[in-house]
């Protein structure tokens, strides 16, 4: 190709690179010129333009983006009318797109004029949807490297989705909750709804080896082309009772685990022909996760291998941001709701309550009491403050002039007037006090110096919303405790208390996204509300 400043005498049926405009007319860029417009161009007082000129062995751009677009169309691909050197690349179905990266980069590294740009492999798409687009850069490609591209060109295909007929196999432990299962149940429906493929049957079992390999029979017996299995409790080895369930009914473990977040507890296997997935905990949310890549691959009609879970890992960090509410289910919401989002750290408020009246302390003020040479509350407030908790609320109320007093000057204070009704009163002042953007808070009682920063912060490490852990629970050698992490969405609830009682009865209302965190130190568990137990205390 010839490109460069043409005299007018030789410009007719050459490509103008730039646009011009005449008096009563304009010639864009890319034209092929004609006798006609040498004839204005010279009018206007035009000697040369800048132009290409095509040579033996030069393929013009719209014919070359054409020929390439059609080499790499598969099954469910359409390819569009080319123009200006660019022919798009169309899904003919609503699936998963199918194709090599490598063959794409070899493509695309035989010569600058030629560039084929796909959306991701294994990305969901729908019926006229654009997949890809091939452009061709300057106004013609060289005939030997477009047949070069052409004979390397591996096909791009949509796997359409199939009318596949899931079972669900879900296990169950004496305090689960069947509301839990039928949420899963659901919300299980509509990921394949979404997909068109179908729940079958469910059914529920105890959570133990035999039962599930004996419920697993039976829902490939029924018909089902795959089987969905959800423990009671996560799976934490490929011995555990979901893997060993598949192994008892006759199958085989292909893989545990996967690199991707949310979604690493997955477990794939088979039965004879029939894929069984070990669903794992995210996969009760509708947010994307790892599993929805493993179904999707398989309701198209594509394999999914040991090998293909292990690379899943280059953009498996889907973790969301920890901020964001529930998972929003309504339809109108539901694509922004599958993109991944920037992952942060979340922002969780702690909040010490130091309104209590000390009834049991007798004539003591307990949070004034002397704990290693500081007021009890004042050392509270400097643990929490060495955690990663923050911003800090401090609740007064009783004594609350000297209880300040006791205190940092620049913490945030909120007087609870009505600490006489009880600790609702103090939890209703604090999270009416609380900043508008924090993702949880933990609730901190002024009477407790034996928590320290560690343990805050091993709360805020097991906050996850999209895993389902909202309500981070200190534990000691099983006995629950405090300080307890609550997730923002709680708030309305705990404000909403009334009497002398905290939230403990909404742990119980909310199991299943409740997370419990073993301590090393027994300090969640003891609080200094009586002379006895400070005298305790200071003796060690």
């Amino acid at each position: 190709m010839i490109f460069g400043d043409t005299p007018l005498d030789e410009a007719e049926g050459a490509i103008l690179a730039h646009s011009r405009r005449l008096s009563g007319k304009a010639l864009k860029k890319g034209r092929v010129l004609t006798a006609e417009d040498i004839t204005a161009l010279r009018e206007a007082g035009v000697e040369t333009v800048i132009a290409a000129r095509l040579e033996q062995g030069d393929v013009p751009e719209d014919e070359a983006a054409a020929c390439l677009a059609a080499a790499m169309a598969g099954d469910g691909i359409d390819t569009a009318a080319p123009f200006t050197g660019r022919c798009n690349l169309i899904a003919a179905a609503d699936g998963v797109l199918s194709y090599d990266p490598a063959a794409l980069d070899a493509v695309n590294l035989i010569d600058e004029a030629l560039t084929v740009a796909l959306l991701p492999p294994y990305e969901v798409v729908e019926k006229g949807q654009m997949v890809g687009t091939v452009k061709i850069i300057p106004f013609a490609a060289p005939e030997a490297a477009l047949k070069h591209c052409e004979s390397l060109a591996g096909r791009v295909r949509v796997a359409a989705f199939r009318p596949v007929r899931a079972g669900l196999v879900q296990t169950a432990l004496p305090a689960t909750k069947q509301s839990v299962l039928d949420n899963t149940a659901r919300i299980t429906a509509a990921r394949l709804e979404r997909m068109g493929a179908s729940l079958g049957e469910e059914a529920r079992c105890p959570h133990d080896t035999a039962a599930v390999a004996t419920a697993i029979r039976a829902q490939i017996a029924a018909g089902h082309e795959m089987v969905l299995l959800f423990g009671a409790s996560a799976v934490v080895d490929r011995r555990d009772v979901l893997p060993a369930g598949i192994v008892e009914a006759g199958g085989t473990v292909d893989h545990f685990g996967m690199p991707v977040d949310p979604g690493n507890l997955l477990l794939l296997g088979h039965v004879g022909d029939t894929p069984v997935i070990g669903m794992p905990g995210c996969a009760r949310s509708p947010k994307l996760n790892g599993f929805d890549w493993v179904l999707q691959r398989l309701v198209a009609g594509l394999p999914v291998t040991r090998t293909d879970i292990m690379r899943m890992g280059a953009g498996g960090l889907l973790k969301e941001i920890a901020s964001r509410p529930r998972p929003r289910e309504a339809d109108a919401r539901e694509a922004d709701d599958r993109q991944p989002a920037t992952r942060k750290a979340p922002r969780i408020a702690a909040l010490i309550l130091a309104a209590g009246q000390s009834r049991r302390m007798g004539e003591i003020n307990k949070l004034l009491a002397e704990i290693d040479g500081k007021p009890m509350v004042a050392r509270v407030v400097e643990i929490i403050r060495d955690s990663k908790a923050g911003p800090l609320t401090v609740v007064t109320g009783h004594e609350a002039a000297r209880v300040k007093a006791a205190l940092p000057g620049d913490l945030a204070f909120v007087d609870n007037q009505d600490y006489a009704a009880g600790l609702s009163a103090s939890l209703k002042a604090g999270i009416a006090a609380l900043p508008a953007d924090i993702d949880g808070v933990v609730v901190c009682l002024g009477d407790m110096p034996r928590i320290s920063p560690a343990m805050i912060d091993r709360l805020i490490a097991a906050f996850d919303p999209v895993e389902g852990r909202e309500i981070c629970v200190p534990t000691y050698k099983g006995k629950r405790g405090n300080p307890v992490l609550w997730g923002k969405r709680f708030l309305p609830e705990m404000a909403a208390l009334a009497g002398d009682v905290g939230a403990k009865h909404l742990i119980g209302e909310h199991a299943d996204l409740v997370v419990e965190v073993e301590m090393d130190e027994d300090g969640v568990l003891i609080d200094i509300d009586t002379p006895d137990a400070l005298t305790r205390y200071r003796r060690g």
